[in-house]
């Protein structure tokens, strides 16, 4: 499959892969790149289904996605990797971790869940029919970008709130379906207590699409894990207060050494 991908940084310097939410592309992180590329080489990628990369036929699963992953870092010569990953980014880094936990120094979880659960079914069930039958259109996107930020920052700061919703109504609706059912209706819960890698798992405090009790289950599962709850943020906590999750993602991996 091909994969849409970037990389940043100095060669030789460990490796961290950045992947995206559901219906966006790399370009999520364009403003965290900067930071991360004094002491890091950046791996960007776009999931399956969306962006540059294939289109495939679906539904996906996130054992395709997490193959993906590792498919692009053979291509690169990429032996391991710290791994971020935000919502459906995070549920494709668990899953990898699960796959090849040698490969995956350590993982930063955010905004995500084990599960979601069946109260959430319909919600993406709607998801699902309106993508498929009336594309990326303005409802969709619009109540995307509730969850995401806070009224307060979409106030603030419209121009990142667009920039983000251009990528969402730009999405292949055949991707963001497909993906969709890869994510919406999988239980990792067990699962992940098998994960050995140093992980810290990072939620908004007023994440209504993966809330903080969905955080604490991860944490509470992956031993050893640390938990970050940033105040006043919804499910794009990583952007909306990157002034707080950047500086916590460089401490916690200066740490892994």
């Amino acid at each position: 499959m091909k994969t849409n991908y970037r990389l940043d940084g100095p060669s030789g310097a460990p490796v961290v892969t950045l992947t995206h939410p559901l219906g966006v592309t790399l370009a999520l992180w364009d403003d965290h790149v900067a930071a991360l590329t004094k002491g890091y080489r950046v791996l960007r990628y776009d999931v399956r289904g969306h962006g540059g990369s294939e289109i495939p036929p679906g539904p996906y699963t996130l054992e395709q996605m997490a193959g993906d992953l590792f498919d692009l870092l053979d291509s690169l010569g990429i032996a391991e990797t710290h791994f971020v990953g935000v919502s459906m980014g995070g549920l494709i880094g668990m899953t990898a971790a699960l796959r090849q936990q040698r490969r995956i120094k350590s993982l930063v979880l955010c905004d995500t869940t084990a599960c979601y659960g069946p109260g959430v079914r319909p919600m993406w069930e709607d998801r699902i029919r309106v993508a498929e039958s009336d594309g990326m259109i303005a409802a969709l996107v619009d109540r995307t970008m509730a969850i995401w930020f806070t009224e307060a920052f979409r106030t603030r700061r419209q121009d990142v709130v667009e920039r983000i919703a251009v990528m969402l109504r730009k999405s292949d609706p055949r991707g963001y379906s497909a993906a969709i059912r890869a994510i919406g209706f999988v239980d990792l819960t067990e699962r992940i207590g098998a994960i050995r890698c140093p992980a810290l798992v990072v939620v908004g405090e007023q994440d209504p699409g993966t809330p903080p009790a969905m955080a604490r289950v991860i944490h509470e599962r992956i031993a050893g894990s640390d938990l970050l709850v940033i105040p006043g943020a919804m499910h794009c906590a990583v952007v909306e207060d990157a002034d707080r999750f950047l500086p916590a993602l460089l401490g916690f991996l200066a740490a892994q050494g």
